[in-house]
């Protein structure tokens, strides 16, 4: 019969292996994150507010026929340069014409009866003289040649308008400008008043541009703006000339109108940058954050600003004004001073302890000395 004392101390031993296999171990310690910080201070706006705007005419004519016809012929083309005079287009004539020779058709039958009259009353003044008629009998002849005279006078007047009739269905440029748009084509029957041309005149030109609701009460007439031309980068100086009393409809802006030098040779429809000086806030003090500092936080923004002393980060809430080039433009929440989180802030919790990150040359700025010198050396 064997004994069961010799086998005690391997059940011990057996026994405390699984006792230890199953205790929970320590969690291991959460790594310190290296982040990049940025100190708090006072900073000049560098940026204005900028706006996009066109440049346009001072004066835009829209040029019609004041008769109703079918057009003929279109000399004019978008972009021609024309003077006053210059036909730009024809209606077919040939119905007004008829008209104004039927007018001088009755023209001459009216001067015949004028003439008849005239011969009438002549002839009957002699007889009165002769006492061979009555006063009435003459009086009902001047009568007459009265009423010969008016229907003369109307069918003259007639033939003037008919020959002015006949002269519309010519559309004439009555100003010196360019040609910015052609709404009508050969063929085509218009009517009185229907714009067929457009014409910029030749003269001072516009800048226009929209401003939104919350910045249309700043900007005064007669306030200073400079103006960058996009092609060239050319900068002048206007002035604001009008400002919209009522929005656009569609985009709830307010239209305002620039006056530029005459001298200012700028081409039409060409885009250029609009920086009104009432809006401009160059030079003034503000607190400035890069924007990768900034993260979403319930319905606001907050930053991370970090604890000198325990070298650990709290979350700060903060509010933006606005935009200052690529950098955030706070309005509350900061105080100068103050170290804040400007990389790696979507990977911290609040109470997280983290290092300051250095550059890499400055580290290792000694081992590479160290490492140059051994080489040296060994050569």
């Amino acid at each position: 019969m064997f004994s069961a004392l010799p086998r005690l101390p391997l059940a011990l031993a057996l026994a405390a292996s699984l006792i230890a296999g199953c205790s929970r171990q320590a969690p291991a310690p959460e790594p310190v994150r290296s982040v990049k910080v940025v100190e708090i201070g006072v900073g000049a706006m560098e940026s204005a507010h900028e706006f996009a705007g066109e440049v346009k005419p001072r004066v835009e004519s829209r040029l019609g026929f004041r008769v109703a016809g079918k057009l003929v012929r279109r000399q004019a083309e978008v972009g021609q340069r024309v003077k006053v005079g210059q036909v730009l287009a024809q209606l077919d004539a040939r119905d007004y014409l008829l008209a104004a020779d039927a007018a001088r058709a009755q023209v001459r039958a009216a001067q015949t009866n004028r003439d008849l009259a005239a011969a009438d009353f002549k002839r009957y003044q002699q007889l009165r003289e002769q006492n061979f008629i009555s006063g009435a009998e003459l009086e009902r002849r001047e009568s007459s040649l009265k009423a010969s005279q008016a229907q003369l006078e109307h069918a003259q007047a007639q033939l003037a308008s008919q020959g002015n009739q006949a002269n519309y269905t010519s559309l004439v440029a009555d100003v010196a400008g360019i040609v910015t748009a052609v709404e009508a084509e050969p063929g085509q029957v218009v009517s009185a008043g229907q714009t067929v041309v457009r014409i910029a005149q030749d003269g001072p030109r516009d800048v226009v541009f929209a401003v939104p609701e919350d910045k249309v009460a700043q900007i005064k007439t007669g306030s200073g703006v400079a103006v960058r031309a996009w092609s060239d980068n050319s900068r002048m100086q206007g002035k604001v000339r009008e400002v919209a009393a009522a929005a656009d409809p569609v985009t709830r802006t307010y239209p305002v109108k620039v006056s530029l030098d005459p001298a200012a040779a700028l081409p039409l429809g060409s885009t250029v940058h609009v920086a009104p000086q009432s809006l401009s806030m160059v030079g003034a003090p503000a607190i400035k954050l890069p924007t990768s500092a900034l993260r979403k936080e319930g319905n606001g923004t907050a930053v991370w600003v970090l604890d000198r002393q325990a070298m650990t980060v709290r979350s700060q809430p903060v509010q933006i004004a606005g935009a200052d080039g690529n950098d955030a433009i706070i309005a509350a929440g900061l105080q100068p001073g103050m170290l804040v989180v400007t990389a790696g802030v979507h990977v911290l919790s609040p109470g997280q302890k983290v290092a300051i990150w250095r550059e890499p040359s400055a580290v290792n700025a000694g081992t590479t000395v160290a490492q140059d010198a051994a080489k040296t050396s060994a050569k």
